[in-house]
């Protein structure tokens, strides 16, 4: 097997041993083990695993993660979202592209593959804002390194979804990407020629800090680059209940460690 085939193989169960809640039960385990003979040092080992525990459920968590470890950028203003449809309508050049965030690949509501809600999120924000700028939207998202049950692009189910849901097109579809990397180079390159200059990108808060520097690295000064994140929070670290376990928090933890150890390994 080659190295791509090796990693397409190994690369969910390294995720799930380096996420949540993996790393700090085995941190509470070795903890234990350590109490018999260690008493003092297996006290602050299984101490240490049960609050890191508590806190990867919480939306405190998440949120400190989101502007410490990733550093997610602001959402965009209305003055910036109103100067920027006053330079499409006058210059043109501003585009508009929905990065993909998964597909299930059987809903039995709908017989058939579908969005996940994380995609959908970002493609109506994409269509809201590609209506309130007047300019053309996209969308990249082929079939994941992960999705190895998916068997149709995430771009034919977007375009599907946004002309029978919203009424709207996608001018662009790049549907070979696999990851944030592959989205950057396959939809850039449809982009560029298409005489797009400004382009506003959309994914979700957390992911944003990777997407940009992928992006960055394959535009150069060609085309510019402006963060359109959604799924921010306003304030998720001041209220006590910020700092009590919940599903929402866990999630939002699980996926502030995945989008780090993505842009560690460059994906």
């Amino acid at each position: 097997m080659n190295p791509a085939g090796l990693l397409y193989e190994l690369k969910p169960y390294m995720l799930l041993l380096l996420q949540p809640p993996v790393p700090l039960l085995a941190l509470i385990m070795v903890g234990a083990g350590l109490l018999r003979q260690h008493r003092a040092l297996g006290r602050t080992v299984l101490l240490a695993g049960l609050i890191g525990l508590w806190l990867c459920c919480t939306e405190g968590a998440a949120q400190w993660l989101s502007h410490q470890l990733l550093r997610v950028p602001p959402a965009l203003s209305t003055e910036t979202i109103e100067q920027l449809r006053e330079e499409a309508q006058r210059e043109g050049g501003i585009a508009v592209l929905v990065l993909g965030g998964g597909a299930n690949p059987y809903s039995p509501e709908y017989d058939g593959a579908t969005l996940r809600p994380l995609t959908l999120e970002r493609l109506r924000y994409g269509v809201w804002l590609s209506r309130r700028l007047g300019a053309p939207l996209g969308f990249s998202g082929g079939i994941g390194w992960n999705a190895r049950h998916l068997r149709v692009s995430e771009a034919s189910l977007a375009r599907r979804t946004v002309e029978e849901e919203y009424g709207a097109r996608l001018r662009w579809a790049e549907d070979r990407s696999r990851d944030t990397r592959e989205n950057a180079a396959l939809s850039l390159a449809l982009l560029k020629a298409d005489g797009v200059r400004r382009l506003l990108l959309v994914s979700h808060d957390m992911h944003l800090p990777r997407a940009l520097q992928a992006f960055g690295e394959v535009a150069g000064n060609e085309v510019e680059i402006i963060a359109a994140p959604v799924g921010l929070r306003r304030d998720a670290m001041s209220e006590l209940a910020d700092w009590c376990p919940s599903s929402d928090g866990f999630s939002r933890v699980r996926y502030a460690i995945y989008e780090w150890l993505g842009r560690l390994a460059g994906r």
